[in-house]
């Protein structure tokens, strides 16, 4: 997965600094209830498409653009299901990000699913009952777009 060029520049004035940058997950589902998930190439594990988003895009453009990137399926943002920050992460190059996730429930509008890009191994449409082993941040998201109620954010620090 390549930087993206922004980042690059970001970097060349701030070095390995803590960089805060607003992150996606896209839950897709289709008309049969399946939702698309994609294995990567940095973890070979099975994950919800994802991304950053590019200077002056909004996140549920964000999310559109990722799913169409990964997994060759358009679709289109229907509700927000969670705003949370993570841990901060250090990469082997010594970069430090902090990811404001925000994820979307997307309903899948055409477009076959296939690897679009070098970020996923294998794409595919899985059935809630038939999942490939996912980590629990995934499930979550998975289980908070279902939920149908508001959307989710980490409550404050006391």
């Amino acid at each position: 997965m390549a930087t993206p060029e922004f980042i690059l520049k970001l970097r060349e004035n701030i070095g390995d600094e803590l960089l805060l940058l607003p992150g996606v997950n896209a839950v897709v589902l289709d008309p049969e209830g399946r939702v698309l998930l994609g294995r990567r190439t940095d973890t070979g594990k099975w994950a919800l498409p994802a991304g950053i988003c590019e200077p002056g895009e909004q996140p549920a453009e964000t999310a559109v653009r990722e799913v169409l990137e990964e997994t060759s399926v358009h679709c289109v943002a229907e509700r927000l299901v969670l705003v949370q920050t993570l841990q901060p992460v250090t990469y082997a190059n010594g970069d430090r990000c902090q990811f404001v996730d925000i994820t979307f429930l997307c309903r899948a509008t055409g477009g076959e699913a296939r690897v679009g890009d070098d970020e996923s191994l294998e794409v595919g449409w899985y059935s809630l009952d038939a999942l490939p082993p996912l980590a629990d941040f995934s499930l979550f998201r998975i289980k908070q777009a279902l939920s149908g109620g508001p959307a989710w954010f980490s409550p404050a620090a006391s």
